[in-house]
């Protein structure tokens, strides 16, 4: 599972469940608004098993996995079975995997795997389990679990909850699959049927934005779509922080960044979770070498703040703050930087890279 799929997924029922009180907060993204509420209810209640499942799933958004992780087994131990729990330390397992790098990870894999199947087995109308499920299973390789089939079965479970969200995830999944031309149906009638929800349209810029759709479109095709199609629909959620994340990843990455830069300071004031452009915004300046006085600004807000998600957490936000520091002459400080982004994440690539270079 690639850190940029992890992050998506840590963005009417079918099913006679009583569902989490937390969990439409959670589906949309309102991590921290979810965060805080749970900890106010475990201050009454500190065996609340619905708080502190929500609350792990929170944590792993943040990608604080072994603290979401302690959590989820608390909750699991309180309520056996339960599918929010049950998700919950699919999602972290999951995060602690992706994050290990490492053939040790695998036992991990497998974990998180049955526990996301054990979630949506347990209730149907789990969002985020078909989501999670779908892509870990497309992802993949066999010998792990992995089958395109089983993810394509994800999507049309899905479909049964959210038509536009089962869509998008099928989109996702024949898309990584190699088969654009098949996924682009399944995009637009998702797009269509959600007009302006942030995760369908982040699903649809993260797969146009993917190596398997760079090679059936060609380089030059490849980024001009990248450029209209973010444009086309950034107007649909910019008051939504994913949403404008997503469609600055396609401008950055179709050379356009001074246009994602505006992207995203145009959207700071209104978005639900100003944390994740913060990110963006820094970036863009990493990257583009455009405004690195204020993206080094942004950073140092995002790196003292509470994170609300994004692409890579707080790993990524010192990483990024290193790089502008080195650009700008100042290694004593890009170094420190380095250093505590490998404080969150040991094996951040990036991260190492940088701090190699700088001696």
């Amino acid at each position: 599972m690639n850190r940029l799929h992890l992050a998506l997924i840590l963005c009417p029922s079918v099913a006679l469940v009583a569902q989490s009180p937390y969990r439409a907060d959670l589906e949309a993204g309102h991590y921290l608004k979810a965060y805080a509420e749970t900890k106010a209810a475990l201050a009454q209640n500190p065996n609340d098993a619905a708080a502190l499942a929500a609350e792990s799933q929170a944590l792993s958004s943040f990608q604080r996995f072994p603290e979401a992780l302690s959590l989820a087994q608390k909750a699991l131990a309180l309520k056996p079975g339960d599918a929010d729990a049950l998700l919950a330390r699919g999602l972290a397992r999951a995060g602690t995997a992706v994050q290990a790098r490492s053939f040790s990870s695998l036992g991990q894999i497998g974990d998180a795997m049955d526990d996301l199947e054990s979630a949506t087995a347990a209730d149907s109308s789990l969002v985020t389990g078909w989501i999670s499920l779908g892509l870990a299973y497309q992802q993949l390789p066999g010998i792990l679990g992995g089958s395109t089939r089983k993810a394509l079965a994800c999507a049309d479970s899905l479909r049964r909850v959210s038509a536009a969200k089962g869509d998008a995830l099928q989109g996702m999944v024949l898309a990584m699959d190699g088969k654009w031309d098949q996924a682009l149906p399944y995009f637009g009638r998702a797009l269509d049927g959600a007009p302006g929800d942030a995760q369908v349209v982040a699903m649809y810029l993260q797969a146009l934005d993917d190596k398997p759709a760079r090679k059936a479109l060609g380089d030059g095709p490849w980024t001009q779509k990248l450029q209209w199609e973010a444009e086309r629909l950034l107007p649909s959620v910019k008051s939504k922080a994913r949403g404008v994340e997503a469609a600055a990843e396609c401008l950055l990455d179709a050379g356009r960044a001074e246009v994602a830069w505006k992207a995203c300071a145009d959207a700071l004031p209104a978005v639900e979770a100003p944390s994740i452009l913060r990110l963006e915004l820094g970036k863009i300046a990493a990257r583009s070498g455009l405004h690195r006085a204020e993206g080094l600004a942004y950073l140092d807000q995002v790196t003292s703040q509470p994170l609300e998600g994004g692409t890579g957490g707080y790993a990524a936000a010192w990483w990024r703050k290193g790089q502008i520091l080195q650009a700008l002459g100042r290694a004593d400080e890009a170094k420190a930087a380095a250093q505590k982004a490998l404080t969150y994440d040991p094996k951040h690539p990036g991260a190492k890279k940088l701090l190699e270079s700088l001696g």
